[in-house]
């Protein structure tokens, strides 16, 4: 099964109204909706009416706006954020003195997702992927079974030995708690036909999840025209298995 899902929905009016797009178009599974922004409250209001499947995406990274937010939750994200964002690698230091702040900022989220969506998400995952922080994974702070995004998957070659071995990792930790997919991918990594056809050909025997982001021109162009045929259960038959078919699907 293949798995198209658009972050960043609610981000603001380009991300959602993409998405929207793309969703009206029969390109998409679902969705994961940013909370506390700009766009967020619109955004729920349309997922509601068009009947979209939606997660939450966690975010510590993009600032909150502070017009759609209570103060105190602003406050302990820029706590978060300039930590996450000092470096590339602070995702795998444990802080412990944002243990609170981490829980108190994911805790306000879901709640705004459900004040928002009038139910809990269909999934969760992280802009920008920190729900892999490891304060979240040492704090177990997502709740225990839900589906939650697994660490991004690589062909063989294309990553480290170190690289490999730290998702492995990341994810033997994240499948005693939670639902995970069998395979992860971004989208804007794989807008080649040679790419596009190995993750339908995976797809055939495993659950594939791939990640897109409709405001990107390229990736929109993708899931505007992809010839996929949605299933019931949230995912997509695949194309037949030809290099003219990958060709059609490409930009």
């Amino acid at each position: 099964m293949l798995i198209i899902n658009a972050d960043d929905w609610g981000r603001d009016t380009n991300a959602t109204d993409t998405t929207l797009a793309c969703c009206e178009a029969g390109s998409l599974s679902s969705t994961s909706a940013m909370v506390f922004l700009a766009d967020s409250q619109r955004a729920a209001g349309l997922a509601k009416s068009a009947g979209i499947r939606v997660g939450l995406h966690i975010n510590f990274t993009l600032a909150f706006d502070p017009g759609h937010c209570p103060p105190e939750v602003c406050r302990r994200q820029n706590r978060i954020r300039r930590f996450l964002t000092r470096s590339k690698y602070a995702l795998v230091l444990y802080n412990p003195f944002l243990r609170q702040d981490f829980r108190f900022v994911f805790d306000t989220q879901l709640a705004e997702f459900e004040r928002l969506y009038g139910q809990p998400p269909s999934h969760f995952d992280g802009h920008q992927h920190m729900h892999l922080a490891t304060n979240m994974l040492v704090q177990k702070i997502i709740p225990a079974g839900v589906r939650v995004r697994r660490s991004f998957s690589f062909w063989p070659g294309r990553k480290s030995a170190v690289n490999r071995g730290y998702r492995r990792m990341v994810d033997r930790c994240l499948a005693r708690r939670y639902r995970l997919g069998d395979f992860f991918f971004a989208l804007s990594d794989n807008l080649v036909p040679a790419r596009l056809q190995q993750i339908f050909d995976l797809a055939e025997k495993a659950e594939v999840e791939l990640m897109t982001h409709a405001w990107n021109e390229a990736e929109y162009r993708w899931l505007i025209n992809a010839a996929l045929r949605a299933t019931p259960g949230g995912g997509f038959a695949m194309p037949s298995r030809n290099a003219q078919v990958a060709a059609q699907l490409s930009v």
